[in-house]
């Protein structure tokens, strides 16, 4: 996997590393001694999908608070989104920043999102899923949102 840190401190866009032949290809979207070699939480708690019916749906801006704070890898497993993140550290430098990525089918990245940071995205396809594993079990009482 190739971890490209974006603007956001801890935020990581994941890219893979196609092994081909004629079958097609094969390739890592997840490795425990990856992720702590960059300074990332590997705990999956959860895994959930959403399906989009329609291209312009939007999803988000999500987050849990402390103590249920959440990670989240993010991908689209078909059609695409421009996913976008936000952070709500008030420590951080990059304090109310945001960065978009866009995920798909065809580029099969993935989007690391640390803790205490917003997420969401915007459909750009019909008939879209993600894929989202996350960190942390779902605490409706720890829940939070950005309008």
């Amino acid at each position: 996997m190739i971890f490209t840190e974006t603007k956001l401190k801890g935020a990581f866009i994941l890219d893979i590393e196609r092994r081909e032949d004629l079958r097609g290809f094969f390739a890592r979207v997840f490795c425990r001694h990856e992720f702590e070699r960059h300074g990332l939480k590997p705990v999956i708690a959860q895994a959930n999908i959403a399906f989009n019916q329609h291209v312009g749906t939007l999803r988000g801006m999500h987050f849990q608070f402390p103590p249920a704070a959440e990670t989240k890898l993010v991908r689209a497993t078909r059609g695409s989104i421009l996913d976008i993140i936000v952070d709500l550290r008030p420590e951080s430098p990059t304090y109310l920043q945001h960065t978009a990525v866009e995920l798909s089918e065809e580029n099969c990245r993935a989007l690391y999102v640390p803790e205490r940071f917003a997420h969401g995205y915007q459909v750009l396809q019909d008939e879209t899923e993600t894929s989202y594993q996350v960190g942390e079990f779902y605490t409706p009482e720890c829940e939070g949102g950005l309008s």
